[in-house]
């Protein structure tokens, strides 16, 4: 599908090389318009998307900070290292409804409320920011997106003409809760993206921070003035549905990650309780627990520690995917373990229970779905640590 958007996208690219000539000056007709889109079916989709069209007489162009590049040099080690390189592409807007028509995305424009010497800054400013030099820029999905662009432009161009009134947002919400009401929890997206993300994420977002998702760039926009010859007017005159469908959902099955695990829970207290009864101890059962653990701890620790993504470092986490447990997991399968594996199971023991004083207090909020790991967990490590050094 990707691969099918970048193709279509070289076609428009190359359609609309001329669209706009340098220098060219827009119309008094010309319109400028902020267009959302809604939520695709995939993970990357799922929030919806923001562009900026201009409308002329002779032309009818999308500015869409939305585009990465599958080709570029390093693209997946910089995608993993957090340096995540968006660009800018201008193309003709039919091309735009073509794919959300094909999409069954909903479409819906709000034209603004601009004078003629505001609409050839606009233009001019997006004429420039598309140029090849000038069209790549760092993207941070919270801070620096497609949705956070046309708020970003047009104060800097319109400077104190413009008023954003905020007060339209009651219920202060985390980055966190915000994604997380954009998503279903019971999916893998969203329990690789709360697993990954850490602490920063659970900060209360200002109203201005909230306009990193589309619907809300879409409300503030309507919430907004400008101010032409002292006179305070409505930033939007016009909206309008261009392509109207009922919201798409992502998909989730039965194959989800809390059924998963509670699954692997019921299995792993049998295995407890069995190894309990027979006072015995399955060590193919622990160095799988040890190893999964710590394996993802280890890319925790990665995102953390080793790369540039804003949101991924102080990921509380860690308390339950505990790297070290990696190397331990190597160790724990001997006959004899070493003395000193029995306090280590009493301190994984304990870390798992400081999740539940870090999630009440609001420090982070961990993957719904990870509650019958956690308590797996929790079992396993008390049985262990109570168990280890006379058990067989």
């Amino acid at each position: 599908m990707m691969l099918k958007k970048i193709l279509f996208v070289f076609l428009s690219i190359c359609l609309s090389s001329n669209s706009f000539s340098q220098g060219k000056k827009l119309s008094p007709k010309a319109a400028i318009s902020i267009i959302t889109a809604g939520p695709g079916k995939v993970l990357y989709e799922g929030f919806g998307h923001t562009a900026i069209r201009i409308k002329d007489q002779d032309s009818d162009i999308i500015y869409n900070y939305g585009f990465f590049d599958f080709d570029a040099p390093n693209f997946y080690v910089n995608f993993t290292k957090g340096r995540l390189l968006y660009k800018l592409q201008s193309y003709p807007f039919h091309y735009f409804v073509r794919s959300n028509q094909r999409d069954q995305r909903w479409i819906k424009e709000q034209i603004l409320n601009l004078n003629q010497q505001e609409k050839q800054q606009i233009f001019e400013y997006l004429e420039n920011n598309a140029k090849p030099e000038n069209a790549t820029y760092l993207y941070d999905p919270f801070f620096n997106n497609c949705a956070t662009k046309p708020r970003e432009i047009l104060e800097s161009i319109l400077n104190n003409s413009i008023q954003f009134d905020d007060s339209y947002i009651t219920n202060h919400q985390s980055f966190r809760q915000l994604m997380n009401d954009e998503i279903p929890w019971n999916s893998w997206g969203s329990f690789g993206i709360n697993l990954a993300l850490g602490s920063k994420l659970d900060n209360t977002a200002t109203t201005k921070q909230y306009m990193y998702l589309p619907d809300y760039v879409y409300s503030g926009f309507n919430k907004a003035f400008i101010i032409h010859n002292d006179i305070k007017e409505n930033l939007i005159t016009k909206e309008r549905y261009i392509l109207k469908f009922d919201e798409l959902k992502q998909d989730t099955s039965l194959f989800s990650p809390f059924y998963v695990f509670m699954i692997v829970l019921i299995f792993g207290l049998f295995i407890t309780l069995k190894d309990v009864k027979n006072n015995h101890r399955s060590k193919w059962f622990d160095f799988l627990l040890f190893f999964t653990t710590g394996l993802i701890g280890s890319f925790i620790v990665f995102l953390w520690f080793f790369t540039n993504h804003s949101t991924t470092p102080t990921n509380f986490n860690f308390l339950w995917a505990f790297a070290p447990n990696l190397f331990v997991a190597f160790l724990i399968v001997k006959k004899q373990p070493k003395a000193w594996l029995r306090r280590y199971t009493q301190l994984v023991f304990i870390l798992v229970l400081i999740i539940p004083i870090i999630w009440l207090n609001k420090v982070q909020q961990l993957p719904i779905a990870s509650i019958p790991l956690l308590l797996l967990l929790i079992t396993r490590y008390y049985f262990l640590s109570t168990k280890l050094l006379t058990s067989h």
